[in-house]
C-alpha cells in the first residue's frame, strides 16, 4: 500500500512539474482564496495595527479576494501583484476587518517581487517602503496600540521575505549561466572531436588516394593502384556518413557498430600495401573486446601513422604491431629510413594536426602517445591505451 502511495505521489509530482507557471500560480491563488474563507484558519494571518474589529461586509469579501486572487499573475507581473495585494492588505487593516488567511498573499507577493521582478527593482522597493510607512502612520492615527518596534519588526519580516526572493532570483540566474557555459564547453568539445575525426578520416583516405594516383604513373600492366583508389574513396564515404550522422539534428550517430574498430586495422594495412607502401601487420597476445572509444583510438593511431608514412617515407617498409595485454593495448607503427632503391614519389603536404589530435584523444582515455626518430632515419609511433570493456 505504501508503495502505491509513493507511486501516486511521484505521478502527481511529475504531472505538476509539467504544468505552466501560469497554471501553477492560478492554482495557488485559487487555493489561498478558498482557504481565506475558512474561519478556523483566520488565526494564521498577517496582521498589523490590532485595531478593534468591525463586522465583515461586502467590502471585506472584496478585499479578501484582492489579497489572494492577484497571485495568479505573481510570476508574470510581480509588481502589479504586489501593488494590488499590498493595497488590499493596507485597506483591510485600516478598516479593521476580521483577520483572514488570504492575507498570507502579501508575503507571497513580496517574495514573488523579489524573485521575479527584473526591472525597476529599487523603485518598487522604495515605493513599497513608502506605502508601508503611510500605512503605519494611518494605523497610529486610528488609535493602534502597536508600538514603533512592532511596525519595524513587521517591516523587517517583509524585507527578509523580499531578500529570500532576490536570493532565489540570483541563484536561478547563476544556474542558467552555469548551464549556458556547460553547453558552450560541450559544444566546443564536440566541435573539436568532430574536427579530429574529420582530419583522421579525410587525411588518411585522401592522402592514400593521392599517393596511389601518383604511384600509378610509374606502374604499368596492372590496375591494382586504381582499385585501391576506389577502395579508399569508398572507405572515406562510409566514415564521413557516420560522422554526418553525429551532426544530424536528431543526434543519431548511426550506431557504434559503424565506427572503425580493431578489425579494420588489417584493412588499413592492406590498403597501404595496395598503394605501394610495403606494410605488414603483426599481433601479439589474445585480442579481447574493448570499448568503442578504445578500439577507435587504436584505429586512428594506425591510420595516422600509415598516412604519415605514405607522406614522408613513400615506398619504405612500414610495420604495424599490436600487443594485446590484459590491462592495456599497445600500438606501434614504424617505418624504415631512406633507401636508395626506392622510386621517388611526390610528397604530400602535411597540416601538422594529426599527432597532436591523437595525443589529446589518448589523454581523454588516460593513454599516452610517443613519437621518435629512429637511428636509421625512420620514424616510430607508439601508443598505450588502457583496456576497458564496453558496459
Amino acid at each position: 500500500m505504501f508503495a502505491n502511495v509513493v507511486r501516486s505521489a511521484r505521478s502527481w509530482l511529475d504531472f505538476w512539474g509539467t504544468r505552466s507557471t501560469l497554471a501553477k500560480d492560478s492554482a495557488l491563488a485559487a487555493s489561498l482564496t478558498l482557504l481565506g474563507f475558512v474561519p478556523t484558519l483566520s488565526t494564521i494571518a498577517a496582521r498589523i495595527g490590532d485595531l478593534a474589529e468591525r463586522p465583515s461586509d461586502a467590502a471585506a469579501v472584496v478585499l479578501t479576494l484582492a489579497q489572494s486572487a492577484p497571485l495568479a499573475v505573481r510570476s508574470r507581473w510581480p509588481a502589479l501583484c504586489l501593488a494590488v495585494t499590498g493595497t488590499a492588505f493596507a485597506l483591510h487593516q485600516a478598516l479593521a476587518y476580521p483577520p483572514t488567511f488570504a492575507s498570507i498573499g502579501l508575503y507571497l507577493a513580496v517574495y514573488a517581487a523579489g524573485a521575479h521582478q527584473a526591472r525597476f527593482r529599487r523603485g518598487l522597493a522604495a515605493a513599497s517602503t513608502a506605502g508601508y510607512a503611510v500605512l503605519a502612520v494611518v494605523l497610529h492615527g486610528l488609535g493602534s496600540p502597536s508600538r514603533v518596534q512592532d511596525f519595524v519588526a513587521f517591516y523587517l519580516t517583509l524585507a527578509v521575505i523580499w531578500t529570500a526572493g532576490a536570493a532565489m532570483r540570483r541563484w536561478r540566474a547563476d544556474e542558467a549561466e552555469r548551464r549556458r557555459l556547460s553547453a558552450d564547453v560541450a559544444r566546443a568539445a564536440e566541435r573539436a572531436r568532430i574536427a579530429r575525426e574529420l582530419h583522421d578520416v579525410v587525411t588518411h583516405h585522401v592522402t592514400a588516394m593521392v599517393v596511389q594516383a601518383d604511384a600509378a604513373q610509374f606502374t604499368s600492366g596492372t590496375t591494382a593502384g586504381f582499385a585501391a583508389i576506389s577502395d579508399s574513396g569508398r572507405r572515406a564515404l562510409t566514415e564521413l556518413r557516420h560522422l554526418l550522422g553525429v551532426l544530424e539534428a536528431t543526434g543519431d550517430s548511426g550506431g557504434a557498430d559503424r565506427a572503425p574498430t580493431l578489425a579494420g586495422i588489417a584493412g588499413l594495412v592492406e590498403n597501404a600495401r595496395l598503394s605501394g607502401q610495403p606494410a605488414e601487420l603483426t599481433e601479439h597476445g589474445e585480442q579481447r573486446p574493448q570499448a568503442v572509444d578504445v578500439e577507435l583510438a587504436a584505429y586512428r593511431v594506425v591510420q595516422e601513422a600509415l598516412t604519415n608514412a605514405m607522406k614522408h617515407a613513400p615506398g619504405r617498409r612500414t610495420t604495424v604491431t599490436l600487443h594485446h595485454h590484459p590491462d592495456h593495448l599497445a600500438v606501434e607503427v614504424t617505418n624504415d629510413g631512406p633507401a636508395g632503391t626506392v622510386q621517388a614519389v611526390p610528397a604530400v603536404p602535411s597540416g601538422g594536426r594529426g599527432l597532436d589530435g591523437l595525443r589529446r584523444r589518448l589523454r581523454l582515455l588516460d593513454g599516452e602517445l610517443v613519437t621518435e626518430h629512429r637511428p636509421d632515419g625512420g620514424f616510430g609511433v607508439r601508443a598505450r591505451i588502457p583496456a576497458r570493456s564496453e558496459t
